[in-house]
């Protein structure tokens, strides 16, 4: 059998590498560089000083999970006449400077950026990316031939995320439950979903969970039926997804590119425990999903009116289904 090597700076139970480990266990004999150390330079640190006095010689593949830009710029030398296959899952360019916006684009450090990311492909035979439109994005952006590109989507942890009952507090049993859960990037969309609450204040018909990292910079709607809750576990997560009637999967943010070349991780997480969603439209999202899939809706990006009407059009539809069973 052949053997491969998978490297990855990311902890190694993130659901990218399980993945891609998974897959290459099917046809390799696989060595893996790596940590789940929690602190990401320590993580880092050990995957360097590991390939630093690796051998390779051995290996028919190396494939460089999350993130390329940190191994392959350094450690190319180590990988000649090796076949490599790298995961383009994240651009530094376009997530420094277009996405969190934390440099200004045309000056040094955004130079820098596509400098990086440009090195990196340099060194491949062939580049995993998330959706087809990353993939005509980074080959455009990037100057690399589009064949080179293999889309290889997420999939959700199905040993957390898996469909079980519908089991609400009994306060909450009268209640349409909308559920949000995101890591609050400006990609994700949230002043939109935001501003969306400030038309359900007092409706007690709907119940909201928003579940992430609030900043400050966000302004929250305070409402007795909306309820912000900080951080959860995998698990936890999940049986509160169980009690929603309707999850929000986005991107809802229509300024920043990415959001409308990536379809959101937590859409493969509310489509593997079968929960009714609403997505941002946009070219990546129809790529697995369609308005003729049951629970699965649409919605203009960047307009907050629009959901907040799609929400309610889905009660009511839901409340017309209830009506004719009984």
């Amino acid at each position: 059998m052949k053997k491969a090597l998978f490297i990855t700076t990311k902890n190694l139970d993130y659901i990218r590498n399980t993945q891609e480990i998974y897959l290459l266990e099917k046809d390799y004999t696989l060595t893996i560089v790596g940590s789940n150390d929690k602190k990401y330079i320590k993580r880092l640190l050990k995957v360097y000083r590991t390939l630093l006095f690796k051998s390779v010689k051995e290996y028919d593949l190396i494939f460089v999970g999350f993130a390329p830009q940190l191994v392959l710029p350094f450690f190319s030398h180590k990988f000649k006449n090796k076949e490599i296959v790298m995961d383009f899952f994240i651009s530094v360019y376009d997530t420094m400077i277009f996405d969190r916006k934390k440099f200004k684009q045309g000056g040094l450090i955004a130079k820098f950026c596509k400098w990086i990311d440009k090195k990196t492909f340099k060194h491949v035979d062939t580049i995993i990316c998330d959706t087809n439109a990353h993939g005509d994005y980074f080959s455009s952006e990037f100057d690399i031939p589009r064949e080179k590109f293999h889309t290889l989507y997420l999939n959700a942890d199905t040993n957390v995320y898996y469909p079980r009952p519908q089991k609400k507090p009994d306060e909450l049993k009268n209640k349409f439950i909308v559920l949000y859960f995101g890591s609050i990037l400006p990609l994700q969309g949230v002043d939109v979903i935001l501003k969306m609450l400030e038309s359900f204040v007092k409706d007690d018909r709907f119940y909201f969970y928003i579940i992430g990292p609030l900043k400050s910079e966000y302004k929250r709607v305070d409402s007795d039926n909306i309820e912000y809750i900080e951080w959860l576990s995998q698990a936890q997560l999940a049986e509160y997804i169980a009690r929603a009637d309707l999850c929000l999967a986005g991107h809802f943010n229509n300024e920043i590119g990415k959001a409308k070349r990536t379809i959101p991780g937590k859409a493969y997480i509310y489509k593997a425990m079968e929960k009714q969603m609403i997505l941002g439209d946009n070219s990546a999202t129809r790529e697995l999903f369609s308005e003729d899939m049951e629970d699965i809706y649409f919605v203009k990006m960047g307009d907050s009116e629009a959901l907040a009407d799609k929400i309610r059009q889905i009660y009511d539809q839901i409340s017309i289904n209830d009506t004719d069973k009984n």
